[in-house]
């Protein structure tokens, strides 16, 4: 008895100290399981993030370019309206239309990403008067087809809703692997009508029956619901069985093929079996739970009654007592309960249980406060020796928006960036390493995380970065969004700019979206005028010190974003120069800085005239390449415009796209920019209002609807020039004459 009475204890204790356990959030859970995009659920195996998709061609990308933000599965490019576990998914599919006698159109076929069009919850629908819509195989044989008569001649409104073949009709679809869709004119002279306008689409036919009151309001859309069938790769199979898996385990879930004949080839899916409920694709313990029925259902054993011959008139669900099981429950009369112990038993070993376990959870609860308040400790000496208190003074005294400055918590940074995962860096620079991660709120950003700060000058650098950034409020210079100071290194959170550095979309060939002259002229204009902006329309002017093309990146529709303030500076308003230690980038460096080691903002002029002379030529700052005397870009650029050969170091890609009279005059403004003699050189206003000069007169030559209006704005450009360059071009125009007197185009 004695015996019993110990093991007894020890059940209930472990019992006990298990529930505890996974209360106090010590079970890990699946790493990945359910995102969401806009109002769309995302579940496994699909995701956002890169690393929480079974396979790439399940990748949703959460388009932020939309309010509410807009998924789309990256390997068939449709916007996703809906993704369910049993298999299905709704996407967004093109109509065909034309208002002409025929049409005809391809579409891809998306077996090969193990995509198929659901047969059973789609219909292809056709509609217009006398219309014969078809889709035909990759032979042009015809899979499927019907055709509309007219009820009333070029009549659009008088349609029968049933879309029984009058003005529309309908057919099931078959299995479709490659297929093109087409639709023309049945027998215009029966009818004596001009061709009218004429639609086919796949849909989702649900979504036809009930959201459409006049099927002709697809008029005004593009695209209509489609369902498609997925599943996963049979070979892809043990990463959503796992290895060793328990009876218990497999008994929750259960995985089948679904074949395809357009492929010939077979796909996997699963579900969870009755009485359980989750995500059966991911592992265990997330997959498939037990349903507590007995919790679950307001009258658990209704069913229970409904399905036994117990005596109605005897019982009912309330006098009987509902006993859970593992994937299903059952019954019972609570009258035939009785107790297994004696009350004496029962009540030793439930306070003896009580007595250890609230013994337990004490001794926890110290450990974690004790934990708890070493923590708060580690922080706050973080917090101090990365520069908190020097940037509380700092923001606390300047005009900065402190209020926008946000402190973010190390763990959720930890957790964006899958704790600083290599796969997840964008750059490295001398200040730090920049990470690509996504808050909890989906939100991607970029976190910079600092070297370790070992010296004065590193910190003054990190703080001055925040303070800077904290003033600037401009749509081409790159978002800080807070800071984390309460980690072994200082972390920077930005907005993230996904299209790179402008030095790596120049140096490196992208044939989707080329470098074109209107692109480097738009990036030009857009650097100048946030330069201009920092120069003489913030609060204080700032000198940003470091411009060059690595500086500069470019966001989802290639605008400009100035970035990386860890050395700028700001001054009082009738401060002309800075004196410093000489510090910046080889190539971009000003000459007269280097001497005088006086910096002004003549010298991010002149740093900047080298990224023009990059736009123009499409050459790297500094290039090995290139003889010792021209090494340096800008003086390879104004050596070639003295000798007169501008255009021959001009890239291939700006001569096919500009005409040269905009060549020379962005050429001129950069020989300007980069005169040895920082007086003569423009102001950063001066350079955005000459380059926005260059774009109008651009424009107005492009539209070349009015010749007047065309000439006219080109008179009153050429009205303000100082001078005009006096060039000299050789037989084949490829020459410009300069000296060093001449100045360029507009004036200032």
């Amino acid at each position: 008895m004695a015996v019993r009475m110990v093991v007894f204890q020890i059940i209930v204790l472990l019992g006990s100290m298990n529930a505890f356990v996974k209360a106090v959030g010590l079970v890990n859970s699946t790493k990945c399981g359910e995102a969401t995009c806009g109002n769309v659920t995302i579940p496994y195996p699909f995701g956002i993030d890169t690393d929480c998709n079974m396979t790439d061609l399940y990748w949703i990308n959460c388009s932020h370019s939309f309010s509410p933000p807009k998924p789309f599965l990256a390997s068939i490019k449709h916007e996703v309206l809906d993704i369910s576990l049993d298999g299905t998914l709704r996407v967004n599919y093109p109509i065909l239309w034309n208002c002409s006698d025929a049409a005809s159109t391809h579409f891809d076929s998306y077996t090969s990403r193990r995509l198929v069009f659901s047969r059973s919850r789609n219909k292809f629908v056709a509609m217009g008067c006398n219309n014969f819509a078809s889709l035909n195989d990759a032979e042009n044989i015809v899979l499927c087809a019907c055709s509309s008569v007219c009820n009333d001649i070029n009549s659009e409104t008088n349609i029968d809703n049933s879309c029984n073949g009058i003005n529309c009709c309908q057919t099931a679809i078959p299995v479709l692997d490659v297929f093109s869709a087409s639709l023309k004119s049945m027998d215009t002279a029966t009818y004596n009508i001009s061709p009218s306008c004429k639609y086919a689409f796949i849909v989702e036919q649900k979504w036809f029956e009930t959201n459409l009151t006049n099927p002709f309001e697809v008029r005004n859309m593009s695209h209509v619901p489609v369902v498609l069938e997925w599943g996963i790769d049979p070979t892809l199979f043990p990463l959503v069985t796992g290895n060793n898996q328990s009876a218990e385990e497999t008994s929750a879930y259960v995985c089948a093929n679904r074949s395809s004949n357009a492929t010939r080839s077979s796909t996997l899916t699963c579900s969870c079996k009755p009485g359980f409920k989750g995500n059966p694709y991911l592992l265990h313990p997330e997959r498939c739970t037990d349903i507590d029925e007995c919790k679950e259902n307001s009258r658990p054993c209704l069913d229970f009654l409904n399905s036994s011959s117990w005596d109605w008139n005897k019982y009912n669900d309330s006098s009987l007592r509902c006993v859970n099981t593992y994937g299903s429950h059952y019954c019972v009369d609570a009258s035939f309960i009785k107790p297994t112990a004696s009350i004496n038993a029962l009540t030793i070993a439930i306070s003896t249980s009580l007595g250890l376990l609230f013994l337990l959870i004490g001794g926890w609860w110290s450990y974690k406060a004790i934990k708890k308040r070493q923590n708060i400790k580690r922080r706050e000496k973080f917090f101090k020796r990365n520069g908190g208190l020097l940037l509380q003074q700092q923001l606390s005294s300047s005009e900065a928006n402190v209020e926008k400055t946000k402190l973010f918590n190390s763990k959720d940074l930890e957790k964006a960036t899958d704790h600083f995962n290599v796969n997840r860096i964008l750059g490295q620079g001398g200040q730090g390493t920049v990470y690509k991660g996504m808050l909890v709120d989906g939100k991607i950003v970029a976190v910079k995380k600092s070297k370790v700060i070992g010296e004065e000058k590193q910190l003054e650098e990190f703080i001055n970065e925040v303070v800077i950034l904290s003033q600037i409020n401009h749509r081409h210079v790159v978002k800080l969004l807070g800071c984390c100071l309460e980690t072994e290194v200082p972390l920077l959170v930005y907005e993230f700019i996904p299209n790179g550095t402008l030095s790596h979309y120049l140096h490196v060939q992208n044939e989707e979206f080329p470098a074109t002259w209107d692109m480097r002229l738009r990036i030009a204009t857009e650097v100048a005028g946030a330069l201009f902006y920092l120069h003489s329309a913030a609060s204080s002017p700032i000198y940003h010190r470091d411009i060059k093309s690595t500086n500069i990146l470019l966001d989802d529709k290639y605008k400009a974003k100035v970035a990386d303030f860890g050395t700028s500076r700001s001054i009082a308003v009738d401060q002309t120069h800075l004196t410093t230690v000489v510090q910046g980038t080889f190539g971009y460096l000003d000459p007269e800085y280097f001497q005088s080691s006086q910096f002004t903002e003549k010298s991010d002029v002149y740093s900047f005239g080298v990224v023009l002379v990059e736009l123009l030529t499409g050459e790297k700052a500094i290039s090995s390449t290139r003889t010792p005397e021209s090494k340096s870009l800008a003086t390879y650029f104004i050596h070639s415009m003295e000798e007169n050969n501008l255009f021959d170091i001009i890239d291939a890609q700006v001569m096919k796209d500009s005409k040269k009279e905009e060549i020379i005059a962005v050429a001129n403004l950069a020989k300007m920019c980069l005169d040895l003699n920082g007086k003569k050189r423009p102001t950063m206003k001066e350079v955005a209002m000459q380059l926005e000069a260059v774009q109008t007169l651009q424009k107005a030559s492009n539209v070349q609807q009015n010749h007047e209006e065309v000439e006219c704005v080109r008179s009153e450009m050429y009205e303000q020039w100082d001078v005009i360059s006096t060039s000299t071009m050789s037989g084949a125009d490829n020459s410009v004459a300069s000296s060093s007197a001449s100045r360029p185009l507009l004036s200032f």
